[in-house]
């Protein structure tokens, strides 16, 4: 990295930034132009859940807002954020560790992006690196199913912040360092504070545990967790359904982790009821 220069990561591009430089950040000069053409503007009303698609099917990058971030469009009249009782688009933050189990994390978010809810992502580098040997997918591919990806490194990033409204936030998988972080109120990355920031403010939390066999301190910080009014959700899927191949196994368990953020699927397979 050249002397004098910070990055900032904001979806699948980085941006060159030299210290001191007050110029917006919209207006400055993104590194390899040749590379990395005009960002297009979001679509109109404001649509960010299906961004766009290049001709050679690559994901098109909403402009950039302070701080190097996509731009949050403004509330439509009468969407308070999550804050009332009005029906408002729903909100998740999605995040990805290091524990074997990525493709109950691929459906996952298959399944939320057809449901046209606003996926904000994080993966940590050790994430990516399961996420590739699990599935052979990129960190880059499963963000096409996201509305924003942040580095884990951001804590500039909006999650980081408990007026960032949203409807809940997944960690799927999630590491046992994971659980003992957020168990102690430590936030060493992005994952960890805005799960921290989840349970502060009273939002859904759940963890999507992937361990086995579990010690004495991983037991003790999944009760600490449970009392603090997380979710603890094991990556345990059943077998009355009679599955037929592991997929079937992976989207039996998605469809309970849909259930518990109340976005039922009608299609699911049901213990007595015929679906």
């Amino acid at each position: 990295m050249p002397s004098g220069e910070s990055w900032v990561y904001s979806e699948f591009i980085c941006i060159g930034q030299t210290k001191g430089d007050k110029t917006p950040m919209s207006q400055r000069n993104i590194k390899n132009k040749e590379n990395n053409p005009p960002l297009p503007p979001f679509s109109k009303g404001g649509d960010i859940l299906s961004p766009p698609l290049k001709k050679d099917g690559g994901l098109s990058i909403p402009l950039l807002g302070k701080n190097g971030h996509p731009s949050i469009p403004p509330l439509e009249k009468g969407d308070t954020g999550g804050f009332s009782g009005e029906k408002i688009q729903k909100r998740y933050i999605v995040a990805l560790t290091g524990a074997s189990g990525m493709p109950y994390a691929v459906s996952l978010l298959q399944k939320l992006a057809a449901k046209n809810v606003e996926i904000h992502g994080l993966v940590s580098a050790a994430g990516a690196q399961v996420l590739k040997l699990e599935t052979g997918l990129s960190t880059s591919e499963v963000g096409r199913y996201m509305t924003r990806h942040y580095d884990e490194k951001d804590f500039a990033a909006p999650v980081a912040s408990g007026s960032f409204p949203h409807d809940g936030m997944i960690i799927i998988p999630c590491t046992m360092g994971t659980l003992g972080a957020i168990a102690n109120g430590i936030s060493n990355n992005l994952i960890h504070r805005a799960a921290d920031v989840t349970l502060k403010e009273g939002r859904r939390l759940l963890l999507i545990l992937r361990e086995t066999p579990l010690n004495r301190i991983h037991i003790s910080n999944m009760l600490r967790l449970a009392e603090a009014g997380a979710t603890i959700m094991p990556a345990m899927p059943g077998f009355y359904h009679q599955p037929a191949s592991v997929d079937d196994l992976v989207v039996t368990f998605v469809d309970r982790i849909l259930d518990v953020l109340g976005l039922p699927d009608p299609k699911a397979k049901r213990w007595g009821i015929d679906s």
